[in-house]
């Protein structure tokens, strides 16, 4: 299936469904709207999914691993050779995504996308290389057009297959050093905001650090001039390997009707290229917290979503999607377990 075939699968969620849904929950042993977001997100997982007695869903989180080329400017903290050791902690189940996932009772996928090294036979990483790691976007496309669409079509057939295995909740998260860099480039470009408003301290670097970042972030759009209307296009020249995968995987789950449960910074700037890409992508998504990364409120008030947590998070990998999930499926439980009036005999409201 091709990307335009994918985005034109991606319907708008029928309201009708989510009355019914509400509606439901009006009834339950309790006065209405008192649950307060976990009734908004049962309502919402039943409208999206159209099923008005679901089950609790299995829930998986893919972690796209890459590297970036812009890591040569020194726009982060730490070195590149992080990005692989990183994969490898990962797989033996060391992270914090993965401390947070055992918690959820969700699975880790890792996909290594663009990652500039050789994992050999390693068990359990899921292989999609698309290159090794993405060109220095300060003076290069950070990939080719049909790279960055390679890129967004290894998402969406991970998140296809994941339906059909039987997912039923899709979380996002990546890996990468120098991936906040690109995601401010994003960022500025599709919501039209500065750099100096969108572009934050990433793995925590100091203040030259921070400005050269920004100069570094500048230069690219100065040189590339992506245009906001090509999310595509904005993928290629500023992108990275890991958040087109992302995106992807974002389209692929909202042409299948599953809700995909964005972490922070990265994913959000992964999202503005969905939503892009396809507008109604954006009716599928559930913004896990707000990250304490600067651009990161950003992107959650043009796509219109309300966080659930705020935790000054920032780590990345999936671990904000994580804990999004778990409420997630305590909404759902609160749907489908929890007594109406009628069913427990109680008196309700005069």
């Amino acid at each position: 299936m091709s990307l335009q075939a994918v985005c034109e699968q991606i319907q708008t969620p029928d309201s009708r469904v989510l009355a019914q849904a509400q509606a439901r929950l009006d009834r339950l042993t309790k006065p209405q709207g008192s649950l307060g977001r976990l009734e908004e997100m049962a309502a919402r997982y039943v409208m999206i999914t159209g099923e008005l007695k679901p089950s609790v869903p299995r829930g998986a989180v893919f972690t796209f691993a890459a590297d970036h080329g812009v890591t040569r400017e020194a726009v982060s903290a730490y070195p590149r050779e992080v990005t692989p050791q990183m994969v490898l902690n990962f797989l033996r189940g060391g992270a914090g995504v993965n401390v947070l996932a055992r918690h959820a009772g969700v699975e880790v996928n890792v996909v290594d996308i663009g990652v500039d090294y050789d994992f050999g036979n390693e068990p359990g990483l899921i292989r999609k290389k698309v290159m090794r790691g993405t060109g220095n976007l300060m003076v290069e496309s950070a990939m080719t057009r049909a790279q960055a669409e390679q890129a967004l079509m290894v998402g969406v057939d991970l998140s296809t297959q994941a339906v059909r295995d039987g997912i039923g909740l899709i979380g996002t998260g990546e890996m990468g050093i120098g991936n906040t860099t690109s995601s401010a480039a994003i960022t500025a470009v599709m919501t039209g905001r500065s750099v100096a408003e969108v572009t934050g301290r990433g793995t925590g670097i100091d203040d030259a650090g921070h400005a050269r970042k920004m100069a570094v972030i500048q230069r690219a759009l100065d040189l590339h001039r992506p245009n906001r209307t090509d999310a595509l296009g904005v993928l290629a020249t500023v992108g990275g390997l890991e958040i087109a995968g992302l995106a992807g995987l974002m389209l692929g789950a909202a042409a299948a009707q599953v809700p995909v449960v964005l972490d922070g910074f990265i994913a959000g700037a992964a999202a503005l290229a969905a939503v892009g890409l396809q507008p109604r992508c954006r009716d599928y998504l559930i913004a896990s917290h707000q990250s304490v990364e600067r651009g990161h409120q950003v992107i959650l008030d043009h796509l219109a979503l309300k966080p659930l947590l705020d935790l000054d998070l920032r780590l990345g990998e999936g671990t904000g999607a994580c804990l999004g999930m778990s409420l997630v499926c305590a909404s759902i439980k609160i749907y489908t377990e929890m007594a109406t009036f009628g069913e427990a005999g109680v008196s309700e409201k005069a």
